[in-house]
């Protein structure tokens, strides 16, 4: 595109018409928010056809055509209203993580203590921070460039989160027992990359998103196990699950002496949190 004057609703469309997508409504929806963020348009500007100068964005359509995810483009990804930079470093935050927050708030809790475990991005261990007054949390991830976009994060949004290089699988974390371990942790079997969409395999973190097939639940038996010395009695634990293991992770925790385990359903009915209490 030339730098030149022309009016929003023509630029809006020849952006729409360069984004070689499958579907119509995500070269819509994507053009939008491109205009959101590169020239501060909502769709109202848009359509009152205002005079802009046209931004050469051309660089940005090619990345998009390569199918890499929209939230790395730009640069953020939206989490419980609040916006989180990203970067390939990190997984992009789902809406339905944002369920794991909805059932830490239901707990009404005065000034916990909290452990994130695999905190990538920040987006758990920051919303959580901010959501619960007075709260102390900690994070911990494997991957030093996780850690270091998350506290860009903390900072930006104004937490204040511990974040710890830690690698859970091999080390408990040197802290105090908590009130509340919360985890999304890598769930998806190396055997299912082949059903997921390109723009996820070919950018995401697979060491955020993978396991192997012989141990698919390696994460949650550390949790489970760990928790004995992370949990205050009668503290709880609150773990995103891959939707095929709601039933196995449950039986798991109840290994470990868990009491009050639960499965709970996302918005399209299928497993996707687990819930458990240490008794004492």
């Amino acid at each position: 595109m030339n730098m030149k004057s022309t009016n929003s609703k023509a630029v809006f469309h020849d952006i729409k018409s360069k984004l070689k997508l499958d579907e119509p409504e995500e070269a819509h929806a994507i053009a939008l928010a491109l205009m959101e963020k590169y020239y501060d348009f909502t769709l109202t500007d848009i359509l009152s056809e205002k005079e802009i100068e046209i931004k050469n964005l051309d660089e940005i359509i090619a990345r998009l055509n390569q199918h890499e995810p929209l939230q790395y483009v730009l640069g953020d990804a939206e989490f419980f209203g609040r916006k989180f930079i990203v970067n390939p470093s990190v997984l992009i935050p789902r809406p339905e993580t944002e369920l794991l927050v909805y059932e830490v708030l239901k707990m009404k809790l005065k000034s916990p203590r909290i452990l994130d475990i695999g905190t990538g991005s920040g987006c758990l261990a920051i919303t959580l921070n901010l959501e619960i007054p007075n709260s102390k949390v900690y994070a911990i991830d494997v991957s030093q460039n996780s850690l270091d976009t998350a506290i860009i994060n903390s900072k930006k949004l104004g937490a204040d989160v511990s974040f710890l290089p830690n690698d859970f699988l091999k080390n408990i974390p040197s802290i105090d027992p908590v009130e509340v371990i919360v985890s999304n942790p890598p769930y998806i079997r190396n055997s299912e990359k082949t059903s997921m969409s390109s723009n996820v395999l070919n950018y995401e973190p697979h060491l955020a998103l993978f396991v192997s097939d012989r141990d698919p639940l390696i994460f949650y038996q550390a949790i489970a196990s760990k928790s004995k010395t992370l949990l205050k009695p009668f503290g709880k634990i609150f773990v995103e699950i891959n939707e095929s293991f709601g039933n196995e992770v449950k039986e798991l925790f109840k290994s470990h002496g868990l009491e009050e385990v639960k499965i709970i359903k996302d918005l399209d009915g299928k497993d996707r949190i687990v819930t458990a209490s240490k008794s004492r």
